[in-house]
């Protein structure tokens, strides 16, 4: 590995603002805003996120399926007469 071409890899936490949960994770995101937030007695750059597991339909469970019969039926209907 060359020396002086990485960016800085360190421990970051990121908060969900929809669910208020946080998780720490490496990172070298360079733009914070400034916060800080103290884990396990230790001080850490915070970065908040609109969505994250913790708030993603998908992962919650809360997805919702769409119905795509009716759209398929549609199509057939509309190119089986040519």
């Amino acid at each position: 590995m060359q020396a002086d071409i990485h960016p800085e890899y360190k421990d970051v936490v990121f908060q969900d603002i929809s669910t208020g949960e946080t998780f720490i994770t490496r990172s070298t995101i360079e733009k914070t805003s400034g916060e800080t937030i103290t884990l396990d007695g230790n001080d850490y750059p915070l970065v908040r996120v609109e969505v994250s597991s913790a708030s993603h339909p998908f992962y919650t469970g809360k997805q919702t399926l769409v119905d795509t019969e009716g759209r398929v039926e549609k199509f057939k209907q509309k190119y089986a007469r040519r």
